[in-house]
Formats: structure tokens, sequence, C-alpha cells
């Protein structure tokens, strides 16, 4: 893989039906909420045994620029501001200082924290949709409403193109899971995952923790971490956080983020029409480029292994996605001091120079209480403790984690028509391709 070369995906105002995107912003929440189901089965593809066994009379049809759009917006669009936390009782009146970015999308972030991108390919190539750190730029009308319109022309400039080929992932384990492998990532289809910075986020849970008094404590070799007894009237030694639960609470936080971005745009499936489904079975380490075969190279992020480790650890690819850790910063402080400039410099969420939705929201975010040199040495000396312990940081689990995949492809409707029973499929998926393509078949 590359570094990104190029932007967008060349859609202009021309190129968007007004009607269809009217019809779309009617679809009902509920249709889609009761309507959503895994439907696998595309123009072009086969299975070839069991009871389920069919083979496709048509070609492929990949979505159009318009449809990848719309999904991508659906999984991490930017839709405004999010309101961030509002209080806590040990440091009132500051404002609680936790969030990451300031931007609110469509899926949730523990405490906005917001560490991941998108990444997406097709039979056009591999690119990243950037929406971690993007400031709002469509506004809402006098009804409250976003237009669709708008957001597609603004969101359509955060693509980057990565490589002109679409991933190669072999269709056999350990690569794919085995129930994957005549469907997943097939030509004529788009497969998009979002992949979090979990160095980032573990850091970001380490500010939480010691705003909250808390310190953490090596359960793993059974001492406490040399330098936090300096810090005892800032937190408390004696009731310390395991590390081990720094770790899994990171990791699961993360993990929520990544399956709530791909659930947002599996809804958004059902109101355009069109067919996938959401799952986990493509190997992470292969998909990030640590298969460990070169003729397998992934997104091509940057990964090193150790004795210590059970498995390879990818930290990123350079001028595409890092995570918060070396070799992609110098030290540990490096990492600690661009996460304090991400949360309070110009753009961060506690920066009284950035919007927001308070009608005084200068004064709301500049109430935020700042992270001090103090509480950045604090930081430090745990993160570093943990990358010179471990070889890396988070300890246990890796500096980049993707979890959740989703496909999105055009339905062959003849295979559910012939194999299964009645409402199989949504009107929008029956009428998809003669509204969005102009074909009937």
């Amino acid at each position: 893989m590359s570094k990104t070369k190029t932007i967008g995906l060349g859609i202009s105002e021309e190129d968007l039906n007004e009607d269809l995107l009217k019809e779309l912003s009617e679809f009902p929440l509920l249709d889609a909420l009761f309507g959503r189901r895994s439907r696998r089965f595309f123009l072009g593809a086969e299975v070839p045994d069991g009871p389920l066994a069919y083979k496709s009379k048509h070609d492929p049809i990949p979505l159009n620029n318009l449809e990848k759009l719309l999904v991508l917006l659906g999984i991490s669009g930017v839709t405004g501001w999010h309101h961030s936390i509002t209080r806590h009782d040990r440091y009132k009146p500051n404002l609680s200082n936790y969030s990451g970015s300031a931007s609110g999308r469509t899926h949730p972030s523990a405490a906005g924290f917001h560490t991941s991108e998108v990444f997406f390919t097709d039979d056009t190539g591999t690119y990243i949709f950037r929406t971690r750190d993007y400031a709002p730029e469509t506004q809402r009308n006098d009804d409250g409403k976003l237009s669709t319109k708008e957001l597609l022309l603004a969101h359509q400039k955060r693509i980057e193109k990565i490589s002109d080929e679409r991933i190669h992932l072999p269709n056999y384990e350990p690569y794919m899971e085995g129930h994957n492998s005549w469907v997943a990532n097939k030509p004529g289809t788009f497969l998009a995952f979002p992949v979090g910075d979990l160095a980032q986020h573990t850091l970001l849970n380490l500010a939480f923790y010691i705003q909250n008094g808390l310190v953490i404590y090596d359960d793993i070799h059974n001492r406490q971490i040399p330098g936090v007894e300096k810090y005892s009237h800032l937190v408390d030694l004696n009731n310390p956080v395991p590390l081990s639960f720094l770790d899994q609470y990171s990791l699961a936080e993360l993990s929520a983020e990544l399956a709530t971005a791909t659930y947002s745009g599996m809804l958004l499936q059902q109101a355009i029409g069109l067919g996938g489904w959401m799952f986990d079975g493509i190997d992470r380490l292969t998909i990030l480029g640590a298969s460990g075969d070169p003729k397998v190279p992934g997104l091509g992020f940057r990964y090193d292994t150790d004795e210590r480790w059970a498995m390879p650890n990818p930290t990123g690819l350079e001028g595409v996605f890092t995570s918060f850790t070396p070799p992609h910063f110098p030290t540990m402080r490096d990492a600690v001091e661009a996460l304090v400039e991400r949360k309070f410099g110009v753009g961060g969420p506690f920066h009284n120079k950035t919007k927001g939705v308070w009608k005084d929201t200068e004064k709301v975010r500049g109430s935020a209480q700042v992270h001090d040199e103090e509480f950045i040495e604090l930081m430090t000396i745990q993160a570093e403790y943990i990358y010179e312990t471990f070889g890396k940081f988070p300890a246990t689990i890796p500096s980049v984690y993707s979890l959740m995949y989703l496909q999105s492809h055009h339905l062959d409707l003849d295979y559910y028509d012939k194999l299964f029973g009645e409402n199989a499929y949504l009107s929008t998926h029956a009428e998809h391709l003669k509204k969005w393509h102009g074909i009937e078949l």
C-alpha cells in the first residue's frame, strides 16, 4: 500500500438525485430496525453446494459513487458537535475534560474519545474516509434538519485514496473464516471497516483515571509503578486500577465504537435497498498488514514482533493512520503531549474558540480543567512504564485494532425468490436497481 494520493469521489451537485434523497430521508427508522437482516447473496454470487446452493445468472453490479458515499456517511458521518460530558462532583465547577474530539458522528464513542477512522475497498482501489477530527460544515435548517445533499458534498472531501487495488484477502483460513469464503470482498462488492487507535484510546483512559483520582497498578508483575508515589495528592495510591483492567476497559470501549459504526451503516443499507451484512470474519492482522505473508499485505501497516507477545503488533502507516505510540512518536512523552494538544489545542473540544452547541460555547469549552505539567508527568510515568516493561503500548492489547466489517452489494432477488419464503427482503431492495440505476432484470 502506498500513502494517500487522491481525494474525493468526484460527485457533483448534478449527480445527486433529489427525489431519491428525499425518499431516503423519509424511510422509517422502525422499518430499518425491524427489516435489518444479513442479506449476503449478491448479483454474480454462487453458493456451490448444500441446501441453499445457487448460482447467479447475472454479472455483479458495483455500487456507484453515490451509494458508496451514503454508506460511508451512515458509518461515520459528522452530524454536528457532540454535547460533551456535563459534570463531575470531584472537580466542579469545571467541565469534564475527557473528550478527544469536539465533533459528533453517526456512531457513539466513549466520552467523545473518537479514535477511529474508516477504511474501505472495492474494485476501484483502497481508501481512507477521515472524519475523526472533522469540524462540522453542514448547518441545520430552521426545522432542525440536516441536508443529506450538503452532507454528501461536504463528506466526499474526506476521502483519500491509498491504493489503486482492492485489498487482497485470500478466501480461506487463516485469512478469512470459512463461512465467508464464498462471499466476502468479491468483485462488485464494497467493503468498509473502521480501524481504531487503541494506544490513543488507552492514553485517554489514563487521563480519565487521573482526573478522577485513580492510578494504575501493574497486577501482571504485582508491583506499583515506580514514581507514582510522588503524586499521592492527585491520586489514591491505596486503591489503584489494575493494568489488566485498563487494557480490558479500553478494548471494550473501542470495540463498541467500531461495532456501532458498522451497525449505523447497515441500517442505512436498508433504506437505500442495498444488500450486505456486518461481520468480524476477516483476520484483523491480515487486513492491517501483519499477516506475515508478503503476498497478503493488507493495508500495509507497520508491525513488530517480540518474544513477550503472543501476536504481532500493528502500529500504523505513516501519512495514513498512526497510533499514539513509538515508533510513530519518538517517546511516550511525545505521544502524551500530542494527546493534550488534540484535546486543548486549536479545534479541540476544550479550546474556547472551537464552535459548539451551547449558547455560550466559549465559556463552556473554556471552563474545562487543563492538564497541567504535573498531570502530564503522571500520565507519562505510567505510559512510559508500560511501554518499557511490555515493549509496546498498550501492554496486553494491540496498538491498532479493527473488529467489524460492513459489506454492501446489490442483491440477486432471484435467489431469495427461489429459496426463501415471503418478505425475505424489503421493498427498497425490490425497487433499488430500477430506481437507482434504471435497470430491470
